[in-house]
């Protein structure tokens, strides 16, 4: 106690607002593979599994797009606390008798997931620009990327989480578990985030959602592509496909996409790292016009080795691993870049807007990764995900670039 009372108030609050979203992020990644594994288990097909998250991706939009607003008018303190009492509420709503859990019903619960979690997420991400100065760039690249590579690194292990609760727990208990859990963070949050956090010094008006910034406007176009690039086949097509074709069980599925998601989160943490910030640069257009470029290839590669008949399980599994590398890469420059571009006052306005596209993304993603896979196999869902990789890597010709390199 007394390391943290000397902590600057800064730090403090930094530390507070990842301790929130990593709680968070545990109880989204195991829920997600709650849902999939045991929904796939009662019959349900790829297509209906992947319709179960449509309204967690449709309000995930309009939440980024609404709670930029919310959190510049009501402070980023507010909207944070909110996300993690409705996702309380969304896993007990998901504890009811087996027979209650109809597809209306857990949609519902769903979309209250989505919007808990994109409130949750914006205002974390917001609340890093309000916390480092603007002069410190480097500063603000490094604490962006511990905090997307921490979050998603906890995604996996929500992953195996979710896959081993289901085991041992079934999946009542496994959501009720949870949902003690983070009702306990959810009250201690309510008492020590700051209260003023985030709030704009002039009231934002409705019309101030959509972004008015051209650099902005371009990276969530990007962004759109690159998240539709990996869920049109991570989110319901690989881990039916695992479970079907390989024979895994809920253990090995959950464990294998816990490792793939926590390695991943530490190649985000090490981004500045790999992408020349010890050599005093930061990330311009030009560096995610050139990682999205060497990402484009790998999902196509993928798909050819299948074609080919190769071992499925080295093609696939290897050329997961590879993916994940150039794809934590990625996202981690774009999470960097937006909070970059964002203004100060007002910031969850510019990181709403953005992360709207993300949710956007995520929903194409989600809804082509289970028609595609269902209609036409794995190969088909990689085969889009390259294309939207490489339609992510022409959008970023035109991002703002450094005439010199910046420290």
């Amino acid at each position: 106690m007394k390391a943290l009372s000397a902590l600057s108030v800064e730090v403090r609050q930094y530390l507070l607002v990842t301790g929130n979203y990593w709680a968070f992020t545990l109880t989204d990644g195991a829920l997600r593979m709650l849902v999939v594994l045991h929904f796939h288990t009662l019959g349900y097909t790829p297509l209906q599994i992947a319709a179960l998250f449509l309204f967690y991706e449709i309000f995930g939009v309009i939440t980024n797009l609404v709670g930029g607003y919310l959190g510049a008018r009501l402070g980023l303190n507010r909207t944070m606390n909110i996300g993690l009492g409705m996702q309380v509420l969304a896993l007990l709503m998901l504890t009811v008798p087996a027979a209650w859990l109809t597809v209306p019903w857990v949609m519902g619960a769903q979309a209250l997931s989505g919007i808990a979690k994109d409130l949750n997420k914006m205002s974390a991400k917001s609340s890093i620009k309000l916390l480092v100065p603007d002069n410190q760039q480097g500063t603000l690249y490094k604490w962006v990327a511990i905090l997307t590579g921490s979050k998603n690194a906890l995604k996996g292990v929500g992953f195996f989480l979710g896959g081993a609760l289901l085991a041992l727990l079934g999946f009542t208990g496994a959501v009720l578990s949870m949902a003690a859990v983070l009702a306990l963070i959810w009250l201690g949050s309510l008492v020590l985030l700051r209260r003023d956090l985030g709030k704009a010094k002039a009231k934002p008006k409705f019309r101030d959602m959509l972004s008015k910034s051209r650099a902005i406007n371009i990276l969530s176009a990007a962004r759109l592509f690159l998240f539709g690039a990996r869920d049109v086949w991570f989110v319901v097509a690989l881990p039916v496909y695992l479970s079907t074709v390989f024979g895994w069980d809920f253990w090995l599925v959950g464990s294998f996409l816990a490792a793939w998601i926590i390695g991943y989160g530490i190649v985000q943490s090490f981004a500045p790292s790999i992408t020349g910030k010890k050599s005093g640069h930061v990330p311009d257009g030009r560096a995610a016009f050139s990682w999205a470029l060497a990402l484009a290839g790998f999902p196509a590669l993928i798909a050819l080795g299948l074609s080919a008949g190769w071992s499925a399980q080295v093609v696939l599994l290897g050329g997961l691993m590879l993916f994940g590398v150039l794809f934590a890469v990625n996202s981690s420059l774009h999470s960097y870049l937006i909070v970059s571009y964002a203004k100060e006052d007002g910031v969850s306005l510019d990181v709403g807007f953005y992360y709207m596209s993300n949710a956007l993304g995520r929903l194409l993603g989600t809804l082509l990764s289970g028609w595609v896979f269902q209609q036409y196999g794995l190969e088909a869902c990689l085969w889009v995900s390259s294309g939207f990789v490489l339609l992510a890597a022409l959008i970023s010709i035109a991002l703002p670039r450094h005439s010199t390199p910046a420290s």
